[in-house]
């Protein structure tokens, strides 16, 4: 092993694969749980102010990002403006939404693996797949970035496709069928499958150190893919809920368990299960949960190594990897965590705290902007958010009304994720911080 510095192969393009790699599965499986929560106005209207989060976020994010191309990403950003503690908070923040979040993907991709071959325990299939792509991903980034490009580009094909059969069967009515089932609180429940549609479009900033003139790479790269992630999500909703109903993507027919498949849901309305179509979306709809389980691996492990290599976690966290020049100890670590949150079988709940990780490190993470702005006013930007300060300001206020309602329907979940979060900045402050 060594602590050389990891490698620069990201171009604009594998950038964009990223980053719309990491999210694409949220369109595959996971935001039509919103809709048994707000039905389609409640979840629409919770997904307009999500996208509005997101767009603004990624703007303000990406002026950090070009300005600070390191890999621990929202780390290094609070790190710099709010100092250490604080630093150490949106760190923890960030690594519990990259380590939470891939349990859920594998758990799906378990699951639908185990229709195609029932005999065979799911779990064996999602433990196959996390130590798969975490080999993958120690082997070199190139690798996995080009994988990850490839994979990316067949289920945004993919998508494209679904919405080329559906919207021929849309009728605006559809969207107006028992259209807000809960009243307005449905809104605020549905806030975290809202955020599935968008979950971990960050992680770009995490490989930003691996990018080839990161300033302009990560520019490019994360614009186009929250550009490219925007239309798919309006075009998926849409198309699907469209064709017959929010029930019918969200309620298999004759059940009353939400399911995980509305993609393949709305397609039966259009197509039988023996037609071409519906056989193409269900073998490329693997691809969606495997681009971005991969790169939220990916994502993960650059954060965790960066929380190692600056000392706020083990030190052997931070090791680079001699030969392929990759963070392997924080890929192995982090997914040992995975497996053994998967192993809990609560993919529902295992969502919504990496959700909440999410959360929190956008709030730290605009409040690192605004310090970063008044303490640093002279650091090279070479790109600057449009609209100063109302984009970091909106991004900053619809995250905290996010992270309030969340904790208001999701109490004992909150007190998990705070639970982790104090633990863990107990064990910085006893043993890590007198260390520095």
């Amino acid at each position: 092993m060594s602590k050389a510095e990891l490698n620069k192969a990201l171009s604009p393009l594998m950038l964009w694969g990223l980053g719309v790699g990491y999210v694409i599965s949220g369109m595959y499986f996971g935001w039509n749980l919103g809709l048994a929560e707000g039905g389609t106005y409640g979840l629409a209207i919770a997904t307009i102010f999500i996208i509005l989060m997101y767009v603004t976020f990624t703007f303000s994010y990406t002026e950090m990002a070009c300005a600070i191309p390191r890999a621990g990403g929202a780390f290094e950003y609070a790190n710099r403006g709010l100092g250490k503690h604080l630093g150490f908070i949106g760190g923890i923040a960030q690594n519990i939404e990259f380590i939470f979040a891939p349990p859920a993907i594998a758990a799906a991709i378990g699951a639908y693996l185990n229709l195609l071959y029932p005999t065979i325990d799911l779990m064996i299939f999602a433990i196959g797949a996390y130590l798969i792509f975490t080999v993958i991903n120690i082997l070199g980034v190139k690798l996995a970035a080009s994988f990850e490009l490839v994979i990316t580009v067949l289920a945004v094909i993919e998508l494209l496709i679904f919405a080329g059969a559906t919207l021929p069967e849309f009728e605006l009515s559809n969207l107006q069928l028992n259209p807000l089932p809960n009243g307005f609180s449905g809104v605020f429940a549905a806030i975290p499958f809202a955020i599935w549609f968008f979950l971990a479009i960050e992680g770009v900033a995490n490989v930003a150190e691996e990018a080839i003139n990161p300033q302009r790479s990560i520019l490019i790269g994360f614009g186009s893919a929250i550009f490219t992630l925007v239309i798919l999500c309006v075009l998926t909703f849409t198309a699907a809920v469209g064709v017959a109903g929010w029930e019918a993507v969200v309620y298999p027919e004759g059940s009353t368990v939400a399911s995980d498949s509305p993609l393949p849901l709305a397609l039966s309305h259009v197509v039988d299960s023996g037609h071409f179509l519906y056989k193409l979306l269900i073998g490329i709809g693997l691809l969606g949960l495997i681009a971005s389980f991969h790169g939220i691996i990916l994502a993960g492990g650059r954060a965790t190594f960066e929380f190692g290599r600056v000392g706020y976690a083990p030190r052997f966290l931070g090791v680079v990897q001699s030969r392929f020049k990759t963070p392997a100890n924080a890929l192995i670590i982090n997914t040992i965590i995975g497996i053994i949150a998967l192993f809990t079988g609560k993919t529902g709940e295992i969502i919504t705290i990496a959700c909440f990780g999410a959360l929190a490190l956008y709030i730290v993470s605009m409040f690192s902007f605004f310090a970063l702005r008044r303490k640093e006013p002279d650091m090279e930007r070479p790109f600057k958010v449009p609209l100063f300060p109302l984009f970091p300001l909106v991004a900053l206020v619809i995250a905290s009304v996010a992270f309030i309602a969340m904790s208001y329907y999701n109490p004992v979940l909150a007190l998990i994720f705070f639970g982790i979060v104090g633990v863990s900045y107990l064990g910085f402050l006893l043993f890590l911080n007198k260390k520095m």
